[in-house]
């Protein structure tokens, strides 16, 4: 049985380490088989919530297009992007340079480094559940709640704690 830290936290007062609170529940009688945590490798200062604010069209390329991105705190930045679902209004991920994401063309987690695309440069990017590492979704970008407070990291918001607990 799959059980988040999120949502454990709901019910009772935690503030273990996650393998502190694993060995506690194993020796109350609870197994934990295993320990996931997931958005944890995302760093908090590079991959945040951003804010579709304005989008164009790529001037060389039809299928690209080039959003602007609230980052919060007066930053913007305006990216190409190839996904079929970035509308206005979305709060997004975003990843600046610096970022390690995953290089859907490479297959390696990377970097993310300025790029020239079609002539645009882009200096950064909205992301995919894959590209984040977070799953295997690559269809389009990942769309977060419309509360997402612009500007915070992401792992606020995917970042968690599973544990494997085995039913006995």
């Amino acid at each position: 049985m799959l059980v988040p830290l999120s949502w454990l936290k709901r019910y009772v007062k935690v503030d273990l380490a996650p393998e502190d609170l694993a060995h506690r529940l194993t020796m109350a009688g609870v197994e934990v088989e295993s320990i996931e945590k997931m958005g944890m490798h995302l760093d908090p200062e590079l991959v945040v919530v951003g804010l579709v604010t304005d989008i164009e069209p790529h001037p060389d390329a039809d299928r690209l297009r080039l959003p602007t991105v609230d980052l919060g705190n007066g930053e913007t930045a305006k990216v190409v992007c190839g996904a079929p679902n970035v509308a206005v209004g979305q709060k997004i991920a975003f990843a600046k340079l610096g970022a390690r994401l995953y290089n859907t063309h490479s297959g390696r987690e990377e970097p993310l480094r300025t790029a020239k695309i079609r002539g645009f440069e882009s200096s950064g990017m909205v992301c995919s559940v894959k590209e984040l590492m977070l799953g295997d979704d690559h269809e389009g970008i990942l769309v977060l709640d419309p509360d997402a407070e612009i500007g915070s990291p992401l792992t606020n918001i995917v970042g968690d704690v599973i544990f494997d607990i085995a039913v006995t």
